[in-house]
């Protein structure tokens, strides 16, 4: 494989003016990877004053990345979950401090005669925010890629569904007691989602489209297919360095299939690694947190409740918070004058994506369809990169692309 940077996608911008700093660094970045697309968002003071496609969205066919090519997000699935969520509380029918498994009516599956946990009954929404609810992946394991075993355990036809992954975790014992330390848990936003559907009425999705996504202008988000030939209009083809394989989790495919298209169950997925975004899409969302007051999206004291640390002992070090924390979505990093920075990163085979807001008003997005596992290149070098890319730049346009849209 090699990269070819092909026809780049026309910026957003003004033909004329360039910011040829995030260009060089991007650029710079997917050449080192071997990476075929990749797209980049740019926010100032609330404008969308950049916006580029790098690349192909489809290599083979030579179609390029723009803007508004959709991107699988991965993890930055779940600052959207949080807004969903914070979005509920507001209107007063969750609380974060509720017992979350209060609204989960489902049966345990249980081996060898075992009990549920009690320590489920003590888990609240704000701790399955926060990654300290109790499940620890690396203590244990990650339930949202063991689809073939939780479909075999419960009994249902494969892949299995969130609610059968919910099932089957309600009979294992916790890794930690709930509140005592992080550890990041693509199945605590598994179970957020389905919380949000029980309070609402609706699928996750509908809900956040409608009360999340639809009133700050984003209309081409949704959530995406694992399967290749459901892909979604304008969206990428996904890649994998020397093309790897993995044995599919759907019945009636072959038994190799590319990593993206098969080897994992995106739909079930859907409330913490699921959403298919485009960069401007994600830059409308930056944008909307970043002027509150003007989007509307969410209350004063909503918006506070998203960067609150977590209470003792979690990231604490000799009883003194750290440099930075997880909040209800966010990950935050207290800076000058009661201002922080605010990012999420996403990766899944075939994806690496990163959203940032910054203490000065900048934000941005980036999305690639491929990701690296090569630690000679990581791919969590974009990040100091574009703020490399940021700081280089000495005058910014005096637009505001977001109105063209």
């Amino acid at each position: 494989m090699s990269f070819r940077p092909g026809r780049e996608a026309a910026a957003l911008a003004p033909r004329e003016f360039h910011l040829p700093s995030f260009d060089n660094e991007v650029l710079s970045f997917m050449k080192a990877r071997e990476v075929p697309g990749g797209a980049l968002a740019v926010v100032k003071d609330g404008r969308l004053v950049y916006a580029k496609g790098y690349g192909y969205a489809d290599r083979e066919a030579e179609i390029p990345a723009t803007p508004e090519t959709l991107f699988r997000i991965a993890s930055i699935s779940k600052p959207v979950t949080g807004v969903a969520v914070m979005k509920l509380v507001e209107q007063g029918k969750l609380g974060l401090e509720d017992k979350a498994f209060e609204y989960i009516d489902l049966d345990p599956v249980l081996e060898f005669g075992n009990k549920p946990d009690a320590r489920l009954g003590s888990v609240t929404i704000r701790q399955l925010l926060q990654h300290t609810g109790g499940w620890d992946r690396n203590a244990s394991f990650d339930p949202m890629f063991r689809s073939d075993r939780i479909a075999e355990m419960v009994g249902v036809k494969r892949p299995a569904d969130a609610e059968a992954v919910i099932r089957y975790m309600l009979g294992k014992t916790l890794d930690f007691d709930p509140g005592q330390k992080y550890a990041y848990s693509n199945f605590g936003y598994c179970v957020l989602g389905r919380i949000i559907e029980k309070v609402t009425g609706q699928s996750y999705a509908a809900f956040v489209k409608e009360g999340v996504l639809k009133p700050i202008g984003i209309k081409t988000m949704r959530i995406g297919r694992s399967l290749k030939s459901e892909k979604a209009e304008n969206e990428a083809n996904y890649y994998m360095p020397e093309d790897g394989h993995a044995r599919s989790v759907f019945p009636g495919d072959p038994t190799s299939v590319p990593w993206p298209y098969g080897g994992f169950h995106l739909e079930a997925m859907d409330a913490h690694g699921g959403w298919l975004a485009s960069a401007v899409d994600l830059a409308r969302f930056a944008a909307a947190l970043d002027r509150r007051e003007k989007s509307g999206l969410l209350n004063a004291a909503s918006h506070r409740e998203l960067y609150r640390p977590p209470s003792a002992p979690v990231s604490r070090i000799d009883g003194r918070l750290k440099p930075y924390y997880y909040g209800l979505g966010w990950l935050v990093r207290p800076t000058r004058g009661g201002k922080a920075n605010y990012w999420h990163g996403g990766s899944l085979p075939g994806t690496n994506t990163l959203l940032v807001r910054r203490w000065d008003g900048l934000s941005w997005a980036v999305l690639f369809n491929q990701r690296n596992r090569d630690k000679k290149a990581p791919d969590g070098a974009i990040d100091s990169a574009l703020h490399r890319a940021a700081n280089a730049v000495k005058e910014w346009p005096d637009v505001d692309l977001f109105r063209s849209k």
